[in-house]
């Protein structure tokens, strides 16, 4: 395993994404499900605003304005923080000689803001944003750091990126955010994933050990490998 790519918001960060995606919906009459939440986490921002105007109506791109200034109304209530042994986690990877990256929907000014004062457990670019190839998995392996898919693992909080991880034969360790009201932990098992943790702590050298074997013989996920 040549390189860990880390999700933020959710992984690294609290979640500031599916409590503000379920206030938004129920404030205008929708119903929030698992199968809601999937079409809508980690995906570009227009098409999850599309797909959101399918269920709410309106137009995208109000739907995007609207979701961003409730986001900003959340985050004054629920100030965005680093979780809980990210920072060991990060010295954890640097430590193993693993190159790591982290990824997400919102622009690199987001990472520079929160996580900035840890940049120096990444490798460059630091941080890559994802909106316009969610959820970024081959781009980021292959485009980004010329490697192959079987040389790199991701963290991150949605099942969609399990989903994408297992069609690609990745390496992936799920972490579902603690959001009480989500649906993505049942979603990743229901993906097959192997490894679904509670805590970053969980992430622990013979966890990452585990991955890598996992990963050297194809066996990332059931059904495939050796």
């Amino acid at each position: 395993m040549r390189l860990v790519a880390v999700n933020i918001d959710g992984v690294l960060l609290n979640d500031s994404f599916g409590p503000v995606i379920r206030r938004l919906v129920e404030s205008r009459g929708g119903t929030y499900g698992p199968e809601l939440e999937q079409a809508l986490l980690s995906q570009s921002q227009m098409v999850a605003a599309r797909a959101a105007a399918e269920v709410l109506g309106g137009s995208a791109e109000e739907l995007l304005a609207a979701y961003f200034e409730e986001r900003e109304r959340y985050v004054a209530e629920h100030p965005v923080r680093v979780l809980p042994g990210a920072q060991e986690l990060l010295e954890r990877l640097r430590g193993l000689g693993v190159s790591t990256v982290c990824y997400g929907g919102l622009e690199r000014k987001h990472f520079d803001r929160y996580l900035g004062h840890l940049a120096g457990l990444f490798d460059a670019p630091g941080y890559v944003c994802t909106n316009d190839f969610r959820p970024g998995i081959r781009e980021i392996a292959e485009d980004v750091f010329g490697l192959r898919l079987d040389q790199v693992a991701f963290i991150d909080d949605v099942a969609r990126v399990a989903e994408a991880a297992r069609d690609l034969g990745v390496a992936f360790i799920g972490h579902p955010s603690d959001y009480e009201d989500g649906f993505q932990r049942p979603l990743m098992e229901r993906a097959g994933a192997r490894h679904v943790v509670r805590s970053l702590g969980e992430i622990d050298e013979e966890l990452l050990r585990r991955v890598d074997a996992e990963a050297a013989t194809g066996r990332s996920w059931a059904g495939r490998g050796v």
